[in-house]
């Protein structure tokens, strides 16, 4: 995960709109605010943005 992607997830999960488990709406939101980014990574990355969300660690951590 890059950097860019990460402070992509913690701004959506900073406005506190979404359970950062409902992935759709957390790619809604994320499409709304032009983080394209954010929407591939979760479409091709979902274990890893999950694992991200559980425990903050990126998988190179």
């Amino acid at each position: 995960m890059d950097e860019k992607v990460k402070e992509q997830i913690l701004a959506i999960r900073d406005t506190g709109l979404a359970n950062m488990f409902d992935l759709p709406y957390v790619q809604r939101l994320a499409f709304d605010r032009n983080y394209y980014e954010l929407v591939i990574f979760i479409e091709e990355h979902r274990k890893e943005y999950v694992h991200f969300i559980m425990t903050g660690e990126t998988q190179e951590s």
